[in-house]
């Protein structure tokens, strides 16, 4: 009987070790810090101190549109992937808004690059074939990345970025790591890994600006993972405006501002938290929108997110911001609303900055 039992014992040993090799061939797992190519397809001019900054933050929601109810939405829908004519109306119509607007940065998140959903585009690279004569320069990072999902609804490749283009030169990018959920050991390799894309633009004078790029976990049920991810980029940021340096954040937080809890109803609170993580970076620093915005009087205007749900008819709440640093003047900021319902379950917002003058 021993002998048998042995055998046994060795086999499961050899199918664990077999299959934990196998999770680790398909799985991805980034450095907390590592340093990222930029491109520059020509000569890019460098920002001046003193100048004027339009920035734009977009989820574009991998040029899905806005034609599905999915399984992994609020609702809870059946819908697994677009269409191929759905993510060329999305694509053409994100580039006709980013032309319109004709932002100095542009910070995007949810472009797909070699996922099954999305029919294996690289969206950035087509994004940027029409867009490369406004943005010379770029950087992008992936936020999600593995060879197989093996959740029947995905049941093959995903690979999501962050992009940031750029009209004035960059000249060095990171990824920085986020704190990842705390799942068990074998789910965290297939999940997201929400990170940091952080650019750092030249100044004429010799200094730099920071631009970073963000997309916070999306949260099933409340939990502490947002809390920590907002803690760590607020880290980040204090390390700037302690040395001086002018920077500014962009992207999908998902989470809600002050004042926009108590408005949603009961069955759309799930993912978020009547005292929001978000007031970690708010208490210190300057928002776009504020809370008073946001949830004022004139709120319908800076909402930025309309679910993917059945029971929802249009923008909701509001879950994308910018935030910078006081040295940095806000002059104007509105989230574009108008003709951009269509095109993704988010909607940019965008600012013009004015940044300090030289000393």
């Amino acid at each position: 009987m021993i002998r048998p039992l042995r055998y046994t014992l060795l086999g499961l040993l050899i199918v664990i070790a077999l299959a934990g090799a196998m999770v680790y061939s398909l799985t991805w797992r980034p450095d907390a810090r590592e340093v990222l190519p930029v491109s520059c397809s020509t000569q890019a001019p460098t920002l001046a101190p003193g100048q004027a900054l339009k920035v734009m933050t977009w989820n574009v929601q991998y040029l899905a549109g806005k034609r599905y109810v999915f399984w992994n939405d609020l609702a809870a829908g059946t819908d697994e992937a677009p269409t191929a004519d759905d993510m060329a109306f999305s694509l053409d119509e994100v580039a006709r808004v980013i032309r319109d607007e004709q932002p100095d940065i542009v910070l995007l998140q949810e472009l797909d690059d070699g996922a099954k959903a999305s029919d294996y585009q690289n969206q950035l690279k087509l994004l940027q074939e029409r867009v490369a004569d406004l943005y010379p320069c770029s950087a992008h990072a992936f936020d999600w990345k593995a060879d197989f999902i093996p959740d029947p609804h995905i049941f093959g490749s995903v690979g999501r970025q962050l992009a940031t283009l750029s009209r004035y030169e960059l000249e060095h990018a990171e990824r920085l790591q986020l704190p990842v959920s705390e799942v068990n050991l074998i789910s965290r390799q297939f999940k997201p890994k929400n990170a940091l894309l952080l650019t750092y633009l030249p100044l004429s004078d010799g200094g730099q600006m920071a631009v970073l790029n963000t997309h916070l976990d999306r949260a099933t049920q409340p939990d502490e993972t947002l809390q920590a991810q907002v803690s760590a980029e607020a880290k980040v940021l204090d390390k700037f405006e302690s040395r001086g340096t002018p920077w500014l954040i962009g992207g999908d937080f998902n989470l809600l501002p002050l004042g926009q809890y108590q408005r949603l109803p009961s069955e759309q609170r799930t993912p978020y938290s009547s005292d929001s993580a978000l007031h970690v970076l708010w208490d210190k620093y300057p928002m776009i929108p504020t809370n008073n915005e946001a949830s004022g009087i004139d709120r319908a205007r800076w909402l930025t997110h309309y679910p993917n749900d059945t029971n929802v008819s249009g923008p909701d709440r509001t879950v994308d911001f910018l935030f910078y640093s006081p040295r940095i003047k806000r002059v104007e900021a509105r989230v574009r609303q108008d003709d951009t319902l269509r095109i993704s379950d988010h909607l940019p917002v965008i600012a013009r900055f004015l940044l300090p003058a030289a000393p």
